[in-house]
């Protein structure tokens, strides 16, 4: 499965989703490198544009799927290696298994291919407050590229 591309995202052959950022001065902290924290905005974005070329648009679907919207319920990271100021980074996201009312992704953060920071996401379908069933036409859409 190769995903669309979007501005500044591309697609790759395993099926991840890849969303490039760089970090600005706002990103780092006092030592130059990226403040821990920031890695969060970094990983938000990419799953944001991964669910954008696979579901559309967020604000859209939570419309037509009547108050629709996903929540993390539970995130690791393991931080491997610092970025730095004016880093060009790669956001990989792909899906790793599909529940009732949840996903898990897998989430990378990349530097010229080294690794720095991977992430183990959850993330919960939620209406009105509730955990709802993702819609079957998304859970298609979002299945991992080899789910039968």
């Amino acid at each position: 499965m190769v995903l669309e591309e979007t501005a500044g995202d591309r697609g790759t052959r395993s099926g991840d989703h890849a969303h490039v950022v760089r970090v600005y001065y706002e990103d780092t902290d006092f030592s130059g490198f990226v403040y821990h924290a920031s890695y969060l905005r970094f990983l938000e974005r990419g799953r944001t544009e991964f669910l954008r070329v696979l579901a559309g648009d967020q604000s859209e679907l939570h419309r037509a799927a009547r108050g629709l919207v996903f929540v993390v319920r539970r995130m690791s990271l393991d931080f491997a290696r610092p970025a730095g100021m004016d880093d060009l980074l790669t956001v990989l996201t792909r899906t790793l298994d599909l529940r009732g009312a949840s996903m898990r992704l897998a989430q990378e953060v990349r530097r010229e291919g080294d690794l720095l920071v991977a992430a183990d996401v959850t993330v919960a379908c939620v209406r009105d407050g509730r955990a709802v069933r993702l819609p079957d036409a998304l859970r298609a859409r979002l299945a991992p590229p080899d789910a039968a």
